[in-house]
């Protein structure tokens, strides 16, 4: 597992998603626009986003349920992550699910680990591995200018 270069990006945008275990929760969400799988018409939520191993992830939370987003980035890997916290950058992007078992467990660790940290003020927490080991998840690839 390489660690993304968001070297290209400008440094307030790169460290907005640079988070650090210290960040709280309204830094970690943001907006993604994806593409309706069936409509094709743009589809925007709110969701949390991740930082392990140096690498920027989606993911649905506790559980495997049915996601529209990821759904959606299955059918259409392109989409926009809206940062909203102290920045307001709209950055084209690329969702790829992780589907290695060996990874998926050492990404979801980390989340977990993170969210259960004492001085986060989040309110996904207490947490198990355990309860997220069926969650969504999507590794993100921002698009470097051309």
């Amino acid at each position: 597992m390489s660690v993304d270069d968001l070297s290209f990006l400008p440094d307030p945008v790169r460290r907005a998603i640079e988070i650090t275990p210290a960040a709280g929760t309204r830094e970690r969400i943001v907006d993604i626009t994806t593409t309706g799988r069936r409509t094709g018409l743009p589809r925007r939520i709110e969701i949390f986003f991740y930082r392990a191993g140096g690498r920027t992830y989606l993911c649905s939370g506790a559980g495997g349920g049915a996601t529209g987003w990821y759904a959606n980035l299955l059918a259409d890997p392109a989409f926009t992550f809206h940062l909203k916290h102290g920045l307001r950058v709209d950055l084209p992007a690329r969702a790829t699910p992780v589907t290695d078992p060996a990874e998926r467990h050492a990404v979801l660790a980390a989340v977990v680990d993170d969210l259960n940290q004492p001085h986060d003020p989040g309110t996904i927490r207490p947490t198990r591995l355990a309860d997220w080991l069926d969650s969504r998840l999507m590794h993100i690839e921002f698009d470097a200018p051309a």
